[in-house]
């Protein structure tokens, strides 16, 4: 159905009350869409598959700080009363594992499987505005350069999101400083402002003839300019509620005059190594090649036999698969080159990361990597802090620590 059909347009604003989010997730699951959206999880608010409304974390908010999260119950029963939990979007497109190719062996031919099974059609709820413009970053990297990644590209094709404009910060956020939010203007097929002011309802912007289409039949009634005032006034409000700040003036030219600072070696006794602040970051990319085969473990010495066609050659692997998983700048191994690792130390490995999010990339993709989730710095067990660390070396601006790489 097109939207001249339905009533509604792209750019068209609407009031749905609160059992029309029931209503909007019936929708997608008759279309055939597998449902994403923020649920209670492990002691967290994450993204996962939900089969309905009732799985939403009404009346749960959570605190953030550095190294800090932690659930809390909020006064109210709203739905989508919380920041960002530790699961961004990124897994979802860019999957942590992924087979490339898988190659099998019957008699004495051998025949390869490269082609991936058809992504699902996920809709995604909750989708908040620094989330966005992540996927915007991935998609310079996945999409639009020169080689573009297939498995990414599909799944990205069939993602319908209904973003839910924040109605609060959390103690980490500094989307403003990104200026990536706390308001989304676009990437979306529908967006929701929770309001909870004059009885529960969702001011919805309709971003796509998808998202029209899907509106109308949950329900939904045109907003008037009461509705659109009060709405723009809780994204004006949660911007004035960030935790963290970061400037972002001269940054990438104060990182790389700055490659021999002091405070390198001062974050790098705090460092652990241990790889959260990547893997929760929503546009961190780096990846590593697997290969697998059904080998027994225990061959031994028979594995010389690998290959022979007799009975009697003993284990003889049949399958050999190739993935594609997620890794981190921060392993040793990620820079491993022909007699050892580019990056051996925790300086150098840290230095690398923060330098790439907030200056080389901006050289490669014309955007920062950073979208100011603050997931870095909650999800840190040292409580690192990305904006406190830029801090220090713009107010030591100069001071070299020379001969330490």
């Amino acid at each position: 159905m097109s939207s001249a059909e339905t009533g509604f347009h792209p750019g068209d604003r609407a009031v749905l009350g609160r059992p029309g989010i029931a209503a909007l997730l019936q929708g997608l699951r008759e279309e055939g869409y597998r449902l994403i959206g923020p649920t209670l999880r492990g002691g967290a608010i994450v993204y996962d598959e939900i089969q309905g409304a009732e799985e939403l974390p009404a009346g749960w908010t959570e605190q953030q700080e550095a190294g800090r999260y932690r659930l809390a119950r909020r006064a109210d029963e709203a739905l989508f009363g919380y920041a960002v939990g530790p699961r961004s979007l990124k897994h979802l497109l860019f999957v942590p594992r992924l087979r490339l190719v898988q190659l099998r062996r019957r008699g004495g031919s051998i025949s390869r499987t490269d082609e991936a099974e058809a992504p699902p059609r996920l809709a995604v709820l909750g989708a908040r505005a620094c989330d966005l413009a992540a996927i915007d970053v991935q998609d310079r990297v996945f999409v639009d350069g020169p080689h573009p990644d297939p498995d990414y590209a599909a799944r990205r094709r069939g993602l319908f999101v209904i973003a839910v404009q924040c109605g609060q910060a959390g103690g980490t956020c500094f989307c403003v400083s990104m200026r990536t939010g706390p308001r989304a203007e676009r990437g979306f097929d529908l967006a929701l402002t929770e309001l909870l002011d004059d009885g529960h309802r969702f001011f919805v912007e309709v971003g796509s003839d998808a998202g029209a289409s899907l509106l109308a039949r949950a329900g939904a009634s045109s907003a008037g300019e009461d509705d659109a005032r009060a709405a723009f006034e809780v994204s004006r409000r949660t911007a004035t509620q960030m935790g963290r700040k970061l400037e972002t003036d001269g940054i990438k030219e104060l990182l790389y005059r700055n490659l021999e600072h002091p405070r390198w070696d001062d974050v790098a006794e705090r460092c652990l190594g241990c790889t959260n602040c990547t893997l929760a970051c929503p546009t961190c990319f780096c990846s590593t090649i697997e290969d697998a085969t059904d080998l027994p473990v225990d061959a031994g010495q028979d594995v010389v036999n690998m290959g022979r066609d007799s009975a009697s050659a003993g284990p003889s692997a049949e399958t050999a698969e190739r993935f594609r998983r997620w890794d981190s700048c921060f392993s040793l191994d990620h820079s491993y080159l022909h007699g050892g690792s580019v990056r051996a130390s925790l300086r150098a490995r840290y230095r690398q990361w923060l330098t790439h999010k907030l200056a080389t990339w901006i050289d490669q993709f014309g955007t920062s990597g950073c979208v100011g989730c603050g997931r870095c710095i909650t999800w840190c067990p040292v409580g690192i802090d990305i904006t406190e660390e830029a801090a220090a070396i713009r107010a030591g601006d100069g001071a070299v620590a020379a001969g330490k790489g």
